[in-house]
Protein backbone atom coordinates (compact mmCIF):
# COMPACT_ATOMS: atom_id res chain seq x y z
CA UNK A 1 0.00 0.00 0.00
CA UNK A 2 1.05 3.88 -1.05
CA UNK A 3 0.02 6.51 1.75
CA UNK A 4 -1.16 9.51 0.09
CA UNK A 5 -1.14 12.91 2.38
CA UNK A 6 -4.65 14.73 2.77
CA UNK A 7 -6.04 17.89 4.07
CA UNK A 8 -9.08 18.65 5.13
CA UNK A 9 -10.56 22.65 5.25
CA UNK A 10 -13.84 24.18 5.58
CA UNK A 11 -14.81 26.70 2.80
CA UNK A 12 -16.86 29.73 2.36
CA UNK A 13 -16.16 30.58 6.38
CA UNK A 14 -13.62 32.34 8.27
CA UNK A 15 -13.89 29.50 10.92
CA UNK A 16 -13.83 26.11 12.06
CA UNK A 17 -16.55 23.79 11.67
CA UNK A 18 -18.42 25.93 9.87
CA UNK A 19 -19.12 26.24 5.89
CA UNK A 20 -18.81 23.66 3.76
CA UNK A 21 -16.08 20.59 4.74
CA UNK A 22 -13.36 19.16 1.92
CA UNK A 23 -10.67 16.70 1.90
CA UNK A 24 -7.82 17.74 -0.63
CA UNK A 25 -5.18 15.29 -1.82
CA UNK A 26 -2.56 17.17 -2.98
CA UNK A 27 -0.03 14.90 -4.37
CA UNK A 28 -2.38 12.07 -5.87
CA UNK A 29 -0.18 10.92 -8.58
CA UNK A 30 -0.84 7.22 -8.93
CA UNK A 31 -4.44 6.75 -7.66
CA UNK A 32 -6.95 5.35 -10.33
CA UNK A 33 -10.40 6.79 -10.88
CA UNK A 34 -12.22 3.55 -9.14
CA UNK A 35 -9.59 4.73 -6.26
CA UNK A 36 -10.48 7.86 -5.96
CA UNK A 37 -14.19 7.53 -5.88
CA UNK A 38 -13.91 4.91 -3.41
CA UNK A 39 -11.89 7.69 -1.27
CA UNK A 40 -14.40 10.16 -1.75
CA UNK A 41 -16.88 7.39 -0.99
CA UNK A 42 -15.30 6.81 2.19
CA UNK A 43 -14.37 10.74 3.52
CA UNK A 44 -18.87 10.96 3.20
CA UNK A 45 -18.35 14.69 2.01
CA UNK A 46 -20.14 16.58 -0.42
CA UNK A 47 -16.79 16.44 -2.82
CA UNK A 48 -13.22 15.46 -2.37
CA UNK A 49 -10.10 16.44 -4.69
CA UNK A 50 -7.46 15.25 -6.00
CA UNK A 51 -4.25 16.94 -7.47
CA UNK A 52 -1.94 16.23 -10.24
CA UNK A 53 0.52 17.78 -12.05
CA UNK A 54 -1.02 19.81 -15.12
CA UNK A 55 -1.48 18.66 -18.75
CA UNK A 56 -0.14 21.87 -20.27
CA UNK A 57 2.35 23.56 -18.01
CA UNK A 58 1.40 26.82 -18.39
CA UNK A 59 -1.02 25.81 -15.79
CA UNK A 60 -0.93 25.45 -12.00
CA UNK A 61 -2.20 21.72 -11.57
CA UNK A 62 -5.32 19.27 -12.91
CA UNK A 63 -7.90 18.76 -10.23
CA UNK A 64 -10.33 15.93 -10.47
CA UNK A 65 -13.42 16.27 -8.19
CA UNK A 66 -15.54 13.67 -6.29
CA UNK A 67 -18.92 13.31 -4.33
CA UNK A 68 -19.84 10.69 -2.95
CA UNK A 69 -21.05 9.08 -6.49
CA UNK A 70 -19.79 10.08 -8.84
CA UNK A 71 -17.12 12.32 -10.91
CA UNK A 72 -17.94 16.06 -11.15
CA UNK A 73 -16.82 18.57 -13.86
CA UNK A 74 -16.49 21.62 -11.95
CA UNK A 75 -17.58 22.72 -8.67
CA UNK A 76 -17.28 25.88 -6.52
CA UNK A 77 -16.53 25.05 -2.82
CA UNK A 78 -13.82 21.92 -4.00
CA UNK A 79 -12.25 24.73 -6.35
CA UNK A 80 -12.45 27.38 -3.47
CA UNK A 81 -10.65 24.92 -0.98
CA UNK A 82 -8.44 23.29 -3.20
CA UNK A 83 -6.33 26.85 -4.26
CA UNK A 84 -5.93 27.61 -0.43
CA UNK A 85 -4.33 24.26 0.11
CA UNK A 86 -2.34 24.80 -3.52
CA UNK A 87 -1.71 27.98 -3.02
CA UNK A 88 -0.41 27.55 0.04
CA UNK A 89 2.66 26.72 -1.46
CA UNK A 90 2.62 28.26 -4.76
CA UNK A 91 4.15 32.20 -4.86
CA UNK A 92 1.81 33.20 -7.36
CA UNK A 93 -1.69 35.18 -6.51
CA UNK A 94 -3.33 33.40 -9.81
CA UNK A 95 -3.66 29.42 -10.15
CA UNK A 96 -4.69 28.24 -13.57
CA UNK A 97 -6.42 25.10 -12.24
CA UNK A 98 -7.59 22.21 -15.19
CA UNK A 99 -10.68 20.77 -14.67
CA UNK A 100 -13.12 18.51 -16.39
CA UNK A 101 -15.42 21.02 -17.41
CA UNK A 102 -12.48 23.87 -18.74
CA UNK A 103 -9.64 25.96 -17.16
CA UNK A 104 -10.90 27.42 -13.65
CA UNK A 105 -8.83 30.79 -12.86
CA UNK A 106 -8.32 31.32 -8.99
CA UNK A 107 -7.25 34.69 -7.61
CA UNK A 108 -5.80 34.76 -4.51
CA UNK A 109 -5.74 37.82 -1.78
CA UNK A 110 -2.93 37.45 0.64
CA UNK A 111 -1.87 39.48 3.95
CA UNK A 112 1.59 41.12 4.50
CA UNK A 113 2.83 37.55 5.76
CA UNK A 114 1.56 35.85 2.61
CA UNK A 115 -1.18 34.11 4.63
CA UNK A 116 -3.92 33.39 1.71
CA UNK A 117 -6.88 35.50 3.13
CA UNK A 118 -9.65 35.08 0.08
CA UNK A 119 -9.87 33.09 -3.22
CA UNK A 120 -12.27 33.90 -5.88
CA UNK A 121 -13.05 31.71 -8.87
CA UNK A 122 -14.07 32.51 -12.66
CA UNK A 123 -16.72 29.96 -13.66
CA UNK A 124 -15.18 27.98 -16.71
CA UNK A 125 -18.09 28.23 -18.82
CA UNK A 126 -20.73 31.20 -19.45
CA UNK A 127 -24.02 30.72 -18.41
CA UNK A 128 -26.39 28.08 -19.88
CA UNK A 129 -29.69 27.17 -19.55
CA UNK A 130 -31.79 24.23 -20.07
CA UNK A 131 -35.57 23.24 -19.68
CA UNK A 132 -38.36 24.84 -17.37
CA UNK A 133 -39.21 22.44 -14.62
CA UNK A 134 -42.61 22.06 -13.34
CA UNK A 135 -43.18 23.94 -10.30
CA UNK A 136 -45.46 20.97 -8.67
CA UNK A 137 -42.55 18.29 -9.16
CA UNK A 138 -39.79 20.93 -7.64
CA UNK A 139 -41.98 21.75 -4.50
CA UNK A 140 -42.69 18.11 -4.03
CA UNK A 141 -38.96 17.47 -4.21
CA UNK A 142 -38.12 20.47 -1.67
CA UNK A 143 -40.84 19.27 0.32
CA UNK A 144 -42.90 22.75 0.35
CA UNK A 145 -46.08 24.61 -1.48
CA UNK A 146 -45.98 25.16 -4.93
CA UNK A 147 -47.83 28.46 -3.29
CA UNK A 148 -43.71 28.85 -2.10
CA UNK A 149 -42.04 29.19 -4.93
CA UNK A 150 -42.00 32.39 -6.93
CA UNK A 151 -42.09 32.76 -10.86
CA UNK A 152 -41.90 36.40 -11.18
CA UNK A 153 -38.21 36.34 -12.27
CA UNK A 154 -37.81 32.87 -13.58
CA UNK A 155 -39.21 29.40 -13.69
CA UNK A 156 -37.77 26.72 -11.85
CA UNK A 157 -35.12 26.08 -14.68
CA UNK A 158 -31.80 24.00 -15.31
CA UNK A 159 -28.73 26.56 -15.41
CA UNK A 160 -24.96 25.93 -15.23
CA UNK A 161 -21.58 28.10 -15.71
CA UNK A 162 -19.31 24.31 -15.55
CA UNK A 163 -21.99 22.06 -13.79
CA UNK A 164 -26.27 21.96 -14.14
CA UNK A 165 -28.66 22.58 -11.22
CA UNK A 166 -32.09 23.83 -11.12
CA UNK A 167 -32.48 27.00 -9.84
CA UNK A 168 -35.70 28.02 -7.78
CA UNK A 169 -36.69 31.29 -6.38
CA UNK A 170 -39.05 30.43 -3.41
CA UNK A 171 -40.60 32.71 -0.22
CA UNK A 172 -38.23 33.08 2.89
CA UNK A 173 -40.77 31.20 4.78
CA UNK A 174 -40.70 28.30 2.51
CA UNK A 175 -37.03 28.70 2.58
CA UNK A 176 -36.99 27.68 6.50
CA UNK A 177 -39.31 24.71 6.37
CA UNK A 178 -37.99 22.89 3.33
CA UNK A 179 -37.07 19.20 3.67
CA UNK A 180 -35.99 16.93 0.83
CA UNK A 181 -38.18 13.93 0.28
CA UNK A 182 -35.91 11.21 -2.11
CA UNK A 183 -38.65 9.91 -3.56
CA UNK A 184 -40.13 13.08 -5.39
CA UNK A 185 -36.31 13.97 -6.26
CA UNK A 186 -36.41 10.52 -7.89
CA UNK A 187 -39.90 11.06 -9.62
CA UNK A 188 -38.54 14.44 -10.71
CA UNK A 189 -35.54 13.07 -12.06
CA UNK A 190 -37.02 10.59 -14.14
CA UNK A 191 -39.74 13.41 -15.70
CA UNK A 192 -37.21 15.66 -16.67
CA UNK A 193 -34.36 13.51 -18.12
CA UNK A 194 -32.28 16.02 -20.12
CA UNK A 195 -31.85 17.98 -16.32
CA UNK A 196 -29.28 14.93 -15.81
CA UNK A 197 -29.62 11.98 -12.94
CA UNK A 198 -28.16 14.28 -10.44
CA UNK A 199 -31.35 16.51 -10.24
CA UNK A 200 -29.56 18.60 -7.74
CA UNK A 201 -31.74 21.78 -6.72
CA UNK A 202 -30.67 25.14 -5.52
CA UNK A 203 -33.77 27.50 -3.83
CA UNK A 204 -33.25 30.91 -2.20
CA UNK A 205 -34.98 34.05 -1.11
CA UNK A 206 -33.75 37.11 -2.27
CA UNK A 207 -33.99 40.55 -0.69
CA UNK A 208 -32.15 43.03 -2.46
CA UNK A 209 -28.33 42.16 -2.83
CA UNK A 210 -28.60 39.23 0.13
CA UNK A 211 -29.74 35.81 -0.63
CA UNK A 212 -30.63 33.13 1.38
CA UNK A 213 -29.93 29.83 -0.11
CA UNK A 214 -30.55 25.87 0.44
CA UNK A 215 -28.97 23.32 -2.20
CA UNK A 216 -30.33 19.27 -2.06
CA UNK A 217 -29.01 16.56 -4.01
CA UNK A 218 -29.78 13.69 -2.32
CA UNK A 219 -30.17 11.67 -5.04
CA UNK A 220 -26.19 11.54 -5.46
CA UNK A 221 -25.85 11.92 -1.71
CA UNK A 222 -25.87 14.93 -0.58
CA UNK A 223 -28.73 15.97 1.70
CA UNK A 224 -28.08 19.24 1.85
CA UNK A 225 -25.03 21.21 1.56
CA UNK A 226 -24.10 24.19 3.58
CA UNK A 227 -22.29 25.61 0.88
CA UNK A 228 -22.67 25.65 -3.13
CA UNK A 229 -20.55 27.77 -5.29
CA UNK A 230 -20.90 26.47 -8.44
CA UNK A 231 -24.80 26.73 -7.79
CA UNK A 232 -25.01 30.26 -6.40
CA UNK A 233 -22.72 31.32 -9.28
CA UNK A 234 -25.32 29.51 -11.48
CA UNK A 235 -27.87 31.54 -9.74
CA UNK A 236 -26.92 35.06 -10.05
CA UNK A 237 -25.98 34.72 -13.82
CA UNK A 238 -29.55 33.50 -14.19
CA UNK A 239 -31.23 36.39 -12.05
CA UNK A 240 -28.78 39.06 -14.42
CA UNK A 241 -29.83 37.63 -17.56
CA UNK A 242 -33.24 37.86 -16.59
CA UNK A 243 -32.57 42.06 -15.46
CA UNK A 244 -31.71 45.05 -17.73
CA UNK A 245 -28.44 45.40 -15.68
CA UNK A 246 -25.16 44.63 -17.24
CA UNK A 247 -24.07 43.00 -13.54
CA UNK A 248 -25.17 41.60 -10.45
CA UNK A 249 -23.64 41.48 -7.24
CA UNK A 250 -25.16 39.33 -4.15
CA UNK A 251 -23.60 38.36 -1.07
CA UNK A 252 -25.47 34.74 -0.15
CA UNK A 253 -26.05 33.12 3.35
CA UNK A 254 -26.13 29.23 2.79
CA UNK A 255 -25.87 26.54 5.30
CA UNK A 256 -27.62 28.33 8.18
CA UNK A 257 -30.09 25.82 8.38
CA UNK A 258 -27.99 22.76 9.09
CA UNK A 259 -25.62 24.86 11.83
CA UNK A 260 -22.70 25.00 9.21
CA UNK A 261 -23.16 29.13 7.99
CA UNK A 262 -21.39 29.85 4.97
CA UNK A 263 -21.07 33.17 2.99
CA UNK A 264 -20.23 33.44 -0.55
CA UNK A 265 -19.77 36.56 -2.52
CA UNK A 266 -21.09 35.73 -6.09
CA UNK A 267 -21.36 38.09 -8.95
CA UNK A 268 -21.96 37.96 -12.85
CA UNK A 269 -21.32 40.26 -15.67
CA UNK A 270 -22.67 40.30 -19.07
CA UNK A 271 -19.44 39.99 -21.65
CA UNK A 272 -19.35 39.07 -25.46
CA UNK A 273 -19.28 35.68 -25.27
CA UNK A 274 -22.27 35.35 -22.40
CA UNK A 275 -23.35 35.96 -19.04
CA UNK A 276 -19.87 35.40 -16.91
CA UNK A 277 -19.81 34.63 -13.09
CA UNK A 278 -17.63 34.48 -10.30
CA UNK A 279 -17.76 33.24 -6.48
CA UNK A 280 -15.39 34.23 -4.25
CA UNK A 281 -14.90 33.22 0.29
CA UNK A 282 -13.03 32.58 2.65
CA UNK A 283 -11.43 29.00 3.96
CA UNK A 284 -9.63 27.18 7.50
CA UNK A 285 -7.32 24.40 7.33
CA UNK A 286 -8.95 21.71 9.66
CA UNK A 287 -7.50 18.37 9.75
CA UNK A 288 -4.17 16.30 7.78
CA UNK A 289 -3.25 13.25 7.52
CA UNK A 290 -2.48 9.92 5.45
CA UNK A 291 -4.73 7.49 3.91
CA UNK A 292 -3.02 3.98 2.75
CA UNK A 293 -4.21 2.84 -0.81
Amino acid sequence: MQEYEFITVDVFTDRRFGGNQLAVFPDASGLSTQQMQQLAAEFNLSETTFVFPPDNPENTAKVRIFNRTDEMPFAGHPTIGTAFVVGAKESSDTLRLEQKAGLVEVRLDRDLNRSIQRASLDAPQPLSTGMEISVQSVADAIGIPSTGIITSTHLPITASVGVEFVIVEVERQALATAAPDLPAFRRAAAAHPSSGTRFSVLFYSRDGNKVRSRMFAPISGTWEDPATGSANAAMVALVLSRTGQDSLALEVSQGIEMGRPSLIMVEARKTPDGIRSRASGQCVEVLSGTAKV
